[in-house]
């Protein structure tokens, strides 16, 4: 998917108005997460990865807060199962709209939803995928989603979760947030940029400790949540039901 090069916050703005996922963020979006997001790739692939093992016959696996479909793709392109097919959820038109114009008739089918993934219904699922979403909710829905989502996965289903990590050690916080930082230097961002985006995003993306989801998950019934991977403050984990 073709992109261009995010300068949304390269120059002063008198006013910076909350993060939000509208039309100027949809066109640059593939470049912004790339170049934010440390370990993007290699998570988008094991999402993949875990699609093929998981995904089951005659099932649905979801993608919650799909964005521009990256997770979708990479699970489509491993799922060698019958009659299984991917439903895609994201309550912003911009980016379902630029999804849908790459988006072509394969053997895996996708299924585009305009919805609040807190009024989804999931049903029949063997994986759920949640890639850097639950941290855009408010927090006290959280618990109620994921119970949604443990209700609605098959026996042995797996729920993967991406997010940005806090700490509670505060010299660990600020270290992982100032490692970040420099990632986004070493991208290509200035301090500019890197200011402005990070107060767009404050009580926007709201950030919590893994001990914090792994607690949750564990109380909604999964049997076990752990991380597989980590890279400063951007993490991955996997929910098995």
């Amino acid at each position: 998917m073709t992109s261009i090069k995010d300068s949304l916050y390269s120059q002063p703005l008198g006013q910076i108005n909350s993060f939000a996922f509208d039309d100027n963020v949809a066109q640059v979006f593939p470049d912004m997460i790339q170049r934010s997001v440390p370990g993007y790739q290699t998570m988008i692939a094991a999402i993949g990865l875990l699609a093929e093992r998981f995904a089951k016959p005659n099932s649905v696996c979801y993608d919650l807060g799909c964005s521009l479909g990256t997770a979708s793709f990479s699970m489509r392109q491993n799922i060698h199962v019958k009659n299984c097919k991917i439903i895609a959820v994201d309550n912003s038109p911009a980016m379902l709209a630029k999804f849908e114009s790459v988006l072509t008739a394969e053997k895996i089918p996708i299924e585009l939803q305009c919805a609040d993934i807190r009024d989804v219904e999931i049903k029949n699922a063997s994986i759920v995928v949640l890639n850097f979403t639950l941290q855009f909710l408010p927090v006290e829905d959280r618990e109620k989603l994921l119970a949604n989502i443990y209700d609605g996965l098959l026996p042995n289903g797996a729920l993967i979760i991406s997010e940005k990590l806090a700490f509670d050690d505060a010299r660990q916080h600020e270290l992982q947030i100032d490692l970040h930082h420099e990632f986004k230097k070493s991208q290509g961002y200035s301090d500019l940029e890197i200011s402005q985006k990070r107060t767009a995003l404050e009580n926007v993306l709201v950030p919590e400790t893994f001990a914090i989801h792994q607690n949750r998950l564990k109380l909604v019934g999964f049997n076990s949540a752990e991380l597989w991977f980590q890279y400063f403050n951007f993490a991955s984990f996997i929910a098995l039901k």
